[in-house]
């Protein structure tokens, strides 16, 4: 199939449906996939009223590929299923009960740090240059102690200061309260439900890399946003506790919101949202990962939307946005 093409594929966890029947101007979203190519895009996937409508593939069809930071968004679902069966306590349980790398530390504010903290990105640790110490905790011998034993550069709960580390922290809490690896924890209660078989998720030292990590495919992510934009339910079942996906998807700090161009926004629970009046349409959360691959959800028109993009320069995500805020919105009828 050419690059300019695109294709629709049988998924009984995600059935097929008409860009037409569904309010999508089918014209629209083909002169947006005539651009698409010119903006680096690799994959669009288009889910509206619960059906995959419209794809676009620049390989000819969807792949497993790196998700990079969305990982975090998926992780946090895993910290909120963990907090509704009882096995975690809540946001507002200190990190150190289950993370002796923070009981131990010598600067005795780091036992205030909370799971809450390292979710919302306020944890406090010295984390410049937005995540530049990720790279020399990866290089490091043990990656829950790297991040434990960073200085505090603020009281935890203050200052927002994006941190992979953090939900690398996250992932070793949920492992070391459930007793497995966060993967497998994701098979049991989200990715087999949803139909997700062809899933990889790097480890360390048997932690599965919270801040990024996960290879999945397109659609497979879009199924993940449409378990969120149903509040958690698929086929009936509560799989992620509804107060969670509330409580995830609404703003806890400010976040990157002045930057620009306006690719980031407020920040929930390992969640951006991006506000009507910075994108002109819509209040839209989503999870965010390098280079612009992003899954949209979009509640006041039943829509989720899955971008990825060749990595370029951080600034260049702001075309991943345009899929959506100028092209897609744009094909929306009703």
């Amino acid at each position: 199939m050419g690059s300019d093409e695109h294709s629709m594929q049988d998924d009984s966890n995600l059935p097929q449906g008409s860009a037409a029947e569904n309010g999508l101007d089918i014209a629209r979203l083909e002169a947006l996939a005539s651009q698409l190519p010119e903006w680096g895009m690799r994959d669009v996937v288009v889910v509206r009223h619960g059906q995959l409508v419209w794809e676009w593939h620049a390989a000819g069809d969807d792949r497993l590929a790196a998700i990079y930071s969305c990982t975090k968004s998926i992780l946090s679902a895993l910290v909120g299923i963990a907090i509704g069966q009882g096995i975690l306590a809540g946001p507002e349980q200190p990190a150190a009960e289950l993370l002796p790398e923070l009981a131990e530390a010598a600067d005795e504010r780091k036992r205030a740090i909370t799971i809450g903290h390292l979710l919302t990105m306020t944890s406090g640790l010295e984390w410049p240059d937005f995540d530049k110490p990720y790279r020399r905790m990866k290089a490091s011998a043990d990656w829950v102690r790297f991040v434990a034993e960073t200085p505090l550069a603020h009281a935890p709960g203050q200052v927002f200061a994006y941190n992979s580390g953090g939900s690398h922290l996250l992932s070793a809490i949920l492992t070391r309260a459930t007793g497995e690896s966060a993967l497998a924890f994701a098979r049991k209660h989200i990715l087999d439900k949803l139909g997700v078989r062809d899933v990889r998720w790097i480890d360390h030292g048997g932690i599965n890399e919270g801040g990024t990590g996960i290879h999945m495919s397109s659609r497979d992510l879009a199924k993940f946003g449409l378990l969120y934009l149903q509040g958690g339910r698929w086929g009936g079942e509560q799989l992620v506790p509804e107060w969670w996906v509330r409580a995830s998807l609404s703003p806890k700090h400010k976040g990157l919101m002045n930057y620009e161009p306006p690719i980031y926004g407020q920040y929930g629970y390992h969640w951006w949202i991006s506000e009507r009046s910075a994108n002109r349409w819509a209040d839209c959360p989503f999870a965010f990962g390098y280079g612009g691959q992003c899954l949209f959800i979009v509640p006041p028109a039943d829509l989720v939307v899955v971008v990825r993009k060749r990595p370029a320069g951080r600034n260049q995500a702001i075309l991943s946005h345009r899929v959506l805020f100028d092209g897609i919105a744009e094909a929306v009828l009703s």
